[in-house]
């Protein structure tokens, strides 16, 4: 089973999207550290990816260019950031699933239903607690990439979305 995920993890499409996912994240830690109070999203893709927030094109320009690089000098850890969706998925879940445990073999009765409620909402708390590492070590072997092998910048256009600053970075490799 774990060399199948190996094997599917490695195939091209999979691969440029986990290592174009590890350079957002890294590229996203980078810009935190220069400018206070950043709000910004990421989405990556097999092309690249794309960051959503008020900061110039410069400042996108010299952190993916550094992201990359440390990449490279192997500070893999720049590859998992603590706000990724894969961490919100993997809690979200967890906690839906430990709110349906919760209420198996209850009767039809809403009072049945609400006498429940609070074994549901202590198992979701237990699940969301235990399930942020899972969502960390998630990342690190399924859903980003710290090794970015050949992957390489090509270029980083600015747009607007409405009131919004987008930079859409295109890698190949």
């Amino acid at each position: 089973m774990a060399s199948y995920l190996t094997a599917l993890l490695n195939t091209t499409i999979l691969s440029r999207i986990r290592r174009n996912h590890g350079l957002e994240h890294a590229t996203i830690h980078i810009l935190a550290k220069r400018v206070s109070n950043l709000a910004l999203a990421g989405h990556s893709d097999s092309n690249g990816f794309w960051l959503m927030g008020e900061v110039s094109t410069e400042q996108v320009t010299s952190a993916v260019n550094q992201a990359l690089q440390r990449l490279r000098a192997g500070e893999s850890q720049l590859a998992v950031h603590p706000n990724c969706g894969t961490n919100f998925v993997t809690s979200g879940t967890a906690a839906g699933l430990a709110g349906a445990f919760a209420m198996l073999g209850v009767g039809p009765r809403n009072r049945d239903k609400l006498e429940r409620l609070p074994l549901a909402a202590m198992l979701a708390t237990l699940a969301l607690i235990l399930s942020k590492p899972l969502g960390f070590r998630i990342q690190q072997r399924i859903t980003t990439s710290g090794i970015p092998g050949n992957l390489e910048i090509i270029e980083i256009i600015p747009s607007r979305r409405g009131r919004l600053t987008a930079h859409r970075i295109v890698t190949r490799g």
